[in-house]
């Protein structure tokens, strides 16, 4: 199984996990047998989190924007006496609006904890698990991450990223031991559109064909990860529009994306 096997001494690092999609990997992962490391900015939900699932989940807060903070994760885990054999870069932001109206501060943000997080934790986890010759990288990207996303440009360009990024690394770690799996989820029903200041009339002009719950994209993350697939799409109606945006010239989805995108109707 490219999934490694549960063990007392056995963790999977879970980022963005006090809420949503990452509170919900952490549940299944506690369930699974897993010592859960929690890993987002707020302490206070970490704990209250940890405190539901148990005795076996250990928060660790660190704000993964801050490149210090992700520096010194290695060692925290190492200090619990856990072996990081499951690393699930969750953690993710989204800006909203045209770069031409961006503010530059909270684009680089994004970079940071989108790009940089996900680069950073990958080299500094990898190399034990290789060495090991057991483990599991599973990337959050998005159905954004196929296709241009004016109104989202940076966000998009970020998800791109962690696809190629993830299918990169598959090619590198081919027998080694370790899977890497990305999830591409399509519109998930949590407080990530909320943040990025999406109005709840913009979220629900989004086809309802295309929700999927927390738990629903949770489950089909966790087993396309335990299948050791490449990319997981939740939900067919997902999957068809992921083949169609892969055949459509990006130019036309660019110029279609501009003319729907809600934050470029605002114009």
């Amino acid at each position: 199984m490219a999934l490694p096997p549960p063990g007392k001494d056995r963790a999977a690092i879970v980022t963005g996990a006090s809420s949503g999609i990452g509170e919900e990997f952490a549940r299944i992962l506690s369930q699974r047998g897993y010592q859960v490391v929690l890993v987002a900015r707020s302490a206070d939900r970490l704990e209250a989190l940890a405190g539901r699932l148990g005795s076996d989940t250990h928060p660790l807060p660190a704000d993964l924007s801050v490149r210090s903070d992700r520096a010194g994760l290695v060692d925290r885990v190492a200090a619990l006496g856990l072996v990081p054999d499951i690393l699930i870069n969750n953690a993710g932001l989204s800006t909203l609006g045209p770069v031409a109206k961006s503010v530059p501060e909270q684009e680089f943000n994004l970079a940071e904890v989108d790009v940089a997080a996900v680069v950073d934790l990958c080299s500094r986890f990898l190399p034990a698990m290789v060495e090991r010759g057991r483990g599991a990288v599973f990337n959050v990207a998005s159905v954004a991450g196929f296709a241009p996303l004016p109104g989202q440009a940076a966000y998009g360009a970020a998800k791109a990223f962690v696809l190629s990024y993830t299918h990169s690394l598959r090619g590198e770690l081919h027998g080694s031991g370790v899977s890497v799996t990305a999830l591409s989820p399509g519109p998930v029903d949590t407080s990530f559109g909320d943040v990025a200041g999406f109005t709840p009339q913009e979220t629900e002009s989004l086809p309802k064909i295309m929700w999927k719950s927390v738990d629903q994209v949770a489950q089909a993350g966790i087993d396309g990860l335990a299948a050791g697939k490449a990319v997981v799409v939740p939900g067919l109606a997902n999957r068809i529009s992921a083949e169609l945006i892969r055949v459509t010239p990006p130019d036309w989805m660019g110029s279609i994306m501009a003319r729907i995108h809600p934050a470029m109707k605002r114009q």
